[in-house]
């Protein structure tokens, strides 16, 4: 009798040793993915599939100080060209809410004007260095005229980035003209520059420092914000995402500047198997 005791408590011993071992080896697997995507999601440019759903929420907006809330939807999706080439599709889709922005005691919804690049990147990485070149369209989808640009515009993109480690620092540039659309809405020539530089842990943390800043040349308006962002990859059943936000600070002329502003991203991930 003591004898089927003794094997039985080996056998659960061993049981119970191999089933934390699986799950410690699961546990690394899904550090080791989780530093993967963070990585991936510091490059704009990365071969990942992903549908950035991003929160802003702006405070004291205009001489009025009002309240802005924008709704990004930024679907990613990069297609193979060949051996060494993947074309990346970035398109950005507003939807805009304001309160005593534009008058007082006023409100405004809308979608807002859909903006889409289009990056050709190499697949090979040399010395940590990646780039991407492409066009960027901006489509006048917009449905409130608040938001409305009334016109098409195009212009070059592109994007340059080192990877360091844990780190990204790079910077995306961009210049629109307006070609098309209607002549009593103002021409479009403005510049973007958005510089930044993302710290990745290995559990699938990242902490991100970036600026976007957009000057208008025909009349001299210029308007950006620094942002500071905290992000975790995470697994909710089968659906891998990063959820991440922080805080905003506006500089510019551009009269309709919040002071300052909170970020909210919740990013779907849909990595190769």
């Amino acid at each position: 009798m003591k004898y089927k005791i003794t094997l039985l408590l080996l056998v659960l011993v061993t049981f119970s040793t191999l089933k934390a071992q699986e799950v410690a080896a699961v546990e690394q697997t899904d550090a080791a993915i989780a530093e993967e995507l963070a990585k991936k999601l510091a490059n704009p440019v990365a071969a990942l599939i992903s549908v950035p759903i991003q929160n802003n929420f702006d405070i004291n907006v205009g001489p009025i100080e009002g309240f802005r809330y924008n709704v990004n939807i930024q679907p990613v999706i990069p297609i193979s060209i060949g051996e060494n080439w993947n074309l990346i599709s970035r398109t950005i889709v507003p939807i805009v809410s304001t309160s005593n922005v534009f008058a007082p005691n006023n409100s405004e919804f809308g979608l807002g004007d859909i903006i889409q690049s289009v990056f050709f990147s190499p697949k090979k990485v040399t010395n940590g260095l990646v780039w991407g070149v492409g066009p960027i369209f901006l489509l006048p989808t917009a449905t409130n005229d608040a938001f409305a640009s009334k016109k098409f515009g195009i212009g070059p993109n592109a994007l340059a980035l080192k990877l360091i480690g844990q780190w990204t620092v790079g910077t995306l540039v961009n210049h629109t003209w307006s070609v098309a659309g209607d002549e009593n809405y103002q021409d479009i020539n403005a510049t973007f520059f958005q510089p930044f530089a993302t710290y990745a842990t290995k559990t699938g943390s990242s902490f991100t420092l970036a600026s976007e800043n957009t000057q208008s040349w025909d009349n001299d308006v210029f308007g950006g914000f620094v942002g500071f962002y905290y992000a975790k990859v995470m697994k909710f059943g089968n659906q891998r995402m990063q959820l991440g936000g922080g805080p905003r600070v506006f500089y510019g002329n551009n009269a309709f500047n919040p002071d300052w502003g909170i970020r909210v991203n919740v990013i779907l991930l849909f990595p190769k198997k």
